[in-house]
């Protein structure tokens, strides 16, 4: 009896019954459930109604659970519905000030004068300048000295020459010369990347002493179909150039990625994103920034610090909604749309920068046409010249900085300084975040710094615009 109960003391922890009591007869001869007749013997082992084992809560973090796909819908849900509220309320208090043909006006302030549009088309003479300084470099007709000097001081032209013409042309429109000085901008880099490249061409076939190509041969294998190789200086070609300052990239290449074909539903469904999205931004723009920047400016006015920061963080809601409409806009179906059309190869504009969890990572992989351009051609040249890492990182941070109050302060007129403060408070702000914050909690101080902290640099150019130029009219 003795080894009978040890045997179903073993089965019982391991879960079975022994194999002489896993089936019983009755008094007829059938067979009995295991339930049967327990209340008689008292032997049978609990192991087959267990329900219970060693586990943690879904919640816990060493549960190893990642799957919160109904929370997230759930966040959206809200965030909808906390929306749609505000959108109601807007409309009842405002009515509906959605005008696209006001938009015009932003850009025109005479419809027979185009200040933007011609300032633009001027710039095609650097553009031109630019390609015939190389093909004197690579004739040898000019000195590789003489050369460098005049690309800087076409390159400083391409910056000043627009910014002069934006203070001396009084109809020229704020909306207007943030178009025109971003196009002289992107000119600026395209033009830069143009430059070393081709400085470095020249640089590896000195060094493997090899005769230069015949231009007719430049010639036949730039026509070729996409298969051809280019080579310099057959690259030297306005055909190549322009091919480039039109590609959605600022990192010039002597032959580029090219996709076989144009994809038209893909290409169709790009174009169908970017006429609803910026409408989209136009009705957001005008229905819900512009009252609630109007209604901002008495509290600035008074100096009542809670009611500034009240309405700062109001409008940095509505201001973030726009930043991330406007990121889609123009880094997916824009950029996909002139890529398809000219069929370039390399379509990683962004990268997940959502998931950032430092400051750095963020900057790095937002916007990846800049960030290849900085890592290319300055970055890494910095590094070559001796600077260390960190000093080379502020450089970057402090460039950027440069080019955001370029395109802020000149169409506006004055200079505060608020975007060149913003961009070079992220310095610190990346160390810190870096230093102290890890994982989810980084993600989150990348989110706060995006919705409460470029937003607000941008609202308060607003507000000084509006002060400076219609607080005394009203």
């Amino acid at each position: 009896m003795g080894e009978r109960g040890a045997a179903a003391a073993a089965a019982a922890a391991a879960g079975t019954a022994p194999v002489g009591t896993r089936k019983r007869r009755g008094a007829g001869g059938t067979r009995q459930s295991p339930g049967a007749g327990q209340g008689d013997s008292g032997e049978e082992p609990d192991g087959d109604f267990r329900c219970h084992k060693v586990q943690e809560s879904l919640l816990s973090s060493s549960s190893g659970y990642s799957n919160y796909r109904g929370v997230l819908n759930w966040c959206v849900v809200m965030l909808i519905l906390s929306n749609a509220r505000l959108f109601l309320e807007n409309l009842i208090k405002y009515g509906i000030l959605v005008d696209p043909i006001q938009v015009i006006s932003l850009f025109l302030k005479d419809p027979y004068s185009w200040p933007s549009l011609c300032l633009v088309l001027v710039a095609n003479v650097f553009v031109v300048v630019a390609l015939a300084l190389e093909r004197r470099l690579a004739e040898g007709s000019l000195s590789e000295g003489l050369g460098a000097a005049l690309h800087t001081l076409n390159l400083l032209a391409i910056l000043c020459f627009p910014a002069g013409i934006v203070f001396i042309v009084t109809s020229i429109t704020p909306v207007g010369a943030v178009f025109a000085l971003a196009v002289y901008t992107i000119i600026f880099l395209k033009l830069f990347s143009f430059r070393d490249v081709n400085k470095w061409c020249r640089e590896r076939r000195r060094r493997a002493h090899s005769p230069a190509p015949e231009t007719a041969g430049a010639k036949k294998a730039n026509g070729a179909v996409g298969l051809k190789v280019v080579t310099y200086p057959a690259n030297l070609t306005y055909r190549n150039l322009y091919y480039f300052l039109f590609a959605p990239t600022l990192c010039y290449e002597l032959n580029f990625p090219r996709s076989p074909r144009v994809r038209k539903r893909f290409l169709l469904r790009r174009l169908l994103e970017m006429l609803f999205l910026i409408q989209l931004l136009v009705g957001l723009i005008q229905q819900w920034m512009v009252p609630t920047i109007q209604n901002s400016m008495k509290p600035f006015r008074d100096m009542d610090y809670s009611r500034i920061m009240e309405r700062l963080l109001k409008l940095a809601v509505p201001n973030h909604l726009i930043w991330l409409i406007f990121f889609y806009w123009f880094f997916h179906s824009c950029l996909n749309v002139v890529a398809e059309v000219m069929q370039f190869g390399d379509r990683e504009f962004y990268r997940d920068w959502w998931n950032s969890e430092s400051v750095t990572y963020f900057w790095q992989n937002w916007n990846i046409p800049v960030h290849k351009w900085c890592l290319r051609h300055f970055y890494k040249p910095l590094l070559k010249w001796g600077a260390n890492k960190w000093l080379a990182q502020i450089a970057v941070f402090l460039t950027s900085a440069f080019f955001h109050e370029y395109l802020v302060s000149v169409p506006l007129k004055m200079f505060r300084l608020w975007a060149f403060m913003g961009m070079a408070a992220q310095i610190p702000l990346a160390w810190l975040v870096s230093r102290f914050l890890r994982g989810n909690y980084g993600n989150a101080a990348v989110w706060i710094s995006l919705i409460i902290g470029q937003p607000i640099a941008v609202l308060m150019y607003v507000h000084d615009y509006y002060v400076l130029n219609y607080e005394g009219t009203q």
